[in-house]
């Protein structure tokens, strides 16, 4: 083994426990913030087809903050305001110790919130898809709102929403190097301390871009899959 790639091995002798850990820590920010971004944005989305009008305004005003605010300035807000908010809370209340919100927390909190946004906008767009007849017909037949959701809409929407869901998790999947920046032991973090203590900045910094491609490869087969097997009605057809 070249002597610079001898930094990669396993052990005392090198960084790859470390750089393995933190490909565990990303893996596991994408998939624990993926089904919070995706219940919040199906429920602003239907916020935003509501016939009550303060719900439309006010799932207006969540996509349009969160789709505008930079990423990196909403994990500062969520990491930095929201401990001190509640350190002020506490203080409020009579407590006087320190409280610090875990950055795995905050930083799935706060690339949640974006990632709901842009899902709001897909599946407002798959809902706009779908038929009204859609509804007509199941009400016709004597189902309820939620019986209608669950059985009739709700398939349709995976369906038309997927491809837009997929491409936003891609996004989420290389936004987890975000949280580098609040003391998340990920890919990048990693990598940078590898790299500032070896003085080898290209081997560490160009293993990490190919652990990305790398989770972005698995996470285009495994997508694929789901879109096949989600369109498979459609291939019958």
């Amino acid at each position: 083994m070249p002597e610079s790639l001898s930094q990669l091995a396993f052990g005392s002798a090198g960084w790859g426990d470390e750089i393995l850990a933190g490909v565990g820590v990303t893996a596991s920010l994408a998939l624990a913030t993926l089904p919070l971004g995706l219940m919040l944005g199906f429920l602003v989305a239907l916020a935003r087809q509501s016939d009550e009008k303060s719900l439309r305004l006010a799932g207006s005003i969540y996509t349009t903050v969160f789709r505008g605010l930079p990423e990196l300035l909403t994990l500062f807000l969520v990491y930095y305001g929201a401990q001190i908010g509640i350190q002020q809370a506490a203080q409020f209340m009579g407590a006087e110790t320190a409280i610090e919100i875990n950055s795995f927390v905050a930083g799935m909190v706060a690339l949640g919130m974006v990632f709901s946004a842009f899902a709001s906008e897909v599946f407002l767009s798959a809902f706009r898809a779908i038929p009204r007849g859609q509804y007509e017909g199941a009400y016709a037949l004597g189902l309820g709102r939620i019986s209608t959701m669950r059985l009739v809409i709700l398939p349709q929407l995976i369906r038309i929403a997927l491809p837009g869901l997929s491409n936003l998790w891609m996004i989420l999947l290389k936004e987890t190097a975000l949280v580098s920046v609040i003391g998340l032991s990920d890919i990048l973090r990693q990598s940078g301390i590898a790299a500032r203590v070896t003085k080898d900045a290209f081997l560490f910094f160009g293993t990490a871009c190919l652990l990305y491609l790398a989770l972005a490869l698995i996470s285009s087969v495994a997508l694929g899959g789901i879109n096949r097997w989600a369109q498979r009605g459609e291939a019958a057809r």
